[in-house]
């Protein structure tokens, strides 16, 4: 059985730094993809980042060049580092994971269905 656990999630200020972590056990496939994605009140979810089992990474605009996606395969744990944290980035932040496709990870064609419980983030202004 496939379970992701999120942590990490605090209250900071703008302008500071946070490493949300997701322990996955469970899941044994050698070729996957793993991502962050995050929920606003009031906003849909939204992809975040994405790393796949080559180390391929992609991210959301918002979030490029301030956030950091990064799996660690001895401890199968996905780590996500976001610094210079603004008020909009504020929201539940979720962990998922599934087998790779013909799609990119970050493409909206592709499906995850393993999901974590969420950690949440709160930027204050």
């Amino acid at each position: 059985q496939v379970q992701l656990v999120e942590s990490g999630g605090d209250l900071v200020q703008n302008g500071g730094s946070l490493r949300l972590s997701c322990e996955a056990s469970g899941y044994t496939s050698s070729s996957y993809c793993m991502g962050w994605f995050r929920r606003a009140p009031g906003k849909e979810r939204e992809g975040v980042a994405h790393i796949d089992s080559d180390g391929r990474k992609t991210y959301a605009d918002v979030v490029n060049g301030r956030f950091t996606i990064a799996k660690d395969n001895v401890n199968n744990t996905l780590y996500l580092q976001m610094n210079s944290l603004k008020p909009e980035d504020t929201a539940m932040y979720y962990c998922a994971t599934d087998h790779a496709s013909i799609v990119s990870c970050g493409s909206s064609l592709y499906t995850y269905n393993y999901w974590g419980q969420g950690t949440q983030v709160t930027v204050s202004s």
